[in-house]
């Protein structure tokens, strides 16, 4: 099961978020997304987690649980849906 983790502290790397994660069962990996020009965190990552079950039940519990005095929203991660490719106009 794919999680996304939103409001993350902005301090806050993989290994931390894979630690939250794991009292709830096994995570299979744990990723904070970073902006790719300053490597800086983007507040938001995501978590997988191969039991459901174990899955939803971090979902509920971790769902607006306090970090670093950031409530976390956390839900099941969806598909990224298809996006046209923006043109940016003639690169000179």
């Amino acid at each position: 099961m794919n999680i996304y983790v939103g409001n993350l502290p902005y301090s806050m790397d993989d290994s931390e978020l894979q630690k939250a994660f794991s009292e709830f069962g096994a995570v299979q990996s744990a990723s904070v997304v970073k902006d790719k020009f300053t490597g800086r965190s983007r507040g938001f990552g995501f978590v997988e987690m191969p039991d459901a079950a174990a899955g939803n039940q971090a979902i509920e519990a971790m769902n607006g649980r306090n970090m670093n005095g950031r409530p976390l929203v956390v839900n099941e991660a969806r598909p990224r849906e298809e996006r046209p490719r923006q043109d940016r106009g003639p690169r000179y």
